[in-house]
């Protein structure tokens, strides 16, 4: 904190170098490697209720861990209306089911409008018109609409990315590609950083929203910020997936490929379509 603001310094021999944090509208201050903050710092980001995060390299989670590890000010004052909303419809199983539903109609909604107006998936030919992903897209519209349990909506939504997964390695001339998010090879590395970056923005959605990560729709009700996977696949196959794949194939380094996405987000609104989406899922009355 400096002269009643919070800056961020950097030293070199010579000289020191401050850029003010404009806390007031600030949501999340992710602190990479290396970077300490002062007391006094945190206790004027907790008083305008920013989340601090601390990550590894990359702004994805050190190897040794699991998540970004957040602290929580302690005073903060978010929405009400949004989490009453939300457990408004969550206790109840059918209509946490029609949740999930509108939620994964707007997860495939999102893949047709991107995949049909982003030229630079076009020029790397995906196309929303494309006969298998078409068709694939319309089956699974059918079967959201006729399952009866989360666990038949998951078990067709996984066979729903296996599909994407291989278009987009067919795409990219990557056809021995299997998912596996231990590997070494780079389209599963780019996948795991695309989707650290996609949680990011789900966490920040919700926290903002004052939502708690553990009412998910579909990822597990005792899943720890289960609910932050439900909301980023709302975007995550629409831009995270073909560009991985893409920026893999075409032997772009992993800071090119992370800021292609931070790029794509911001092109294409993806944190205000979370917002949207979520607002209208817990505000929603007429589930029945």
């Amino acid at each position: 904190m400096k002269d009643g603001r919070v800056v961020y310094l950097t030293e070199t021999k010579s000289e020191f170098k401050y850029w003010n944090i404009p806390i007031a509208n600030t949501t999340v201050i992710l602190l990479g490697m290396g970077t300490s903050i002062t007391q006094a710092a945190v206790r004027m980001l907790a008083s305008a209720g920013v989340l601090i995060g601390f990550s590894g390299t990359g702004g994805t989670p050190l190897i040794s861990g699991n998540e970004i590890e957040w602290i929580n000010p302690q005073s903060e004052y978010r929405p009400t209306e949004y989490v009453q909303g939300w457990m408004g419809f969550w206790f109840d199983d059918e209509k946490r089911l029609k949740a999930a539903k509108y939620l994964q109609n707007k997860r495939l909604g999102f893949i047709e409008k991107i995949w049909s107006s982003d030229s630079f998936l076009e020029q790397n030919q995906f196309y929303i018109d494309d006969l298998s992903i078409s068709t694939t897209i319309k089956n699974y519209r059918g079967k959201i609409a006729t399952a009866k349990s989360v666990n038949e909506l998951l078990q067709t939504e996984a066979l729903l990315t296996r599909i994407l997964y291989k278009y987009a390695a067919e795409k990219t001339d990557l056809s021995g590609f299997t998912r596996d998010r231990d590997s070494s090879d780079t389209a599963n590395k780019f996948l795991n950083h695309g989707n650290y970056l996609a949680y990011g923005l789900a966490a920040t959605t919700l926290w903002v929203l004052g939502i708690p990560h553990g009412f998910a729709l579909m990822h597990g009700k005792t899943r720890k910020g289960a609910l932050v996977f439900d909301i980023a696949d709302l975007f995550k196959d629409a831009i995270i997936l073909p560009l991985a794949f893409i920026y893999s194939s075409q032997n772009f380094t992993e800071q090119e490929f992370r800021d292609q996405c931070i790029i794509s987000f911001t092109k294409h609104k993806v944190l205000d379509f979370l917002f949207k989406t979520t607002k209208e899922i817990s505000l929603k009355q007429d589930w029945n």
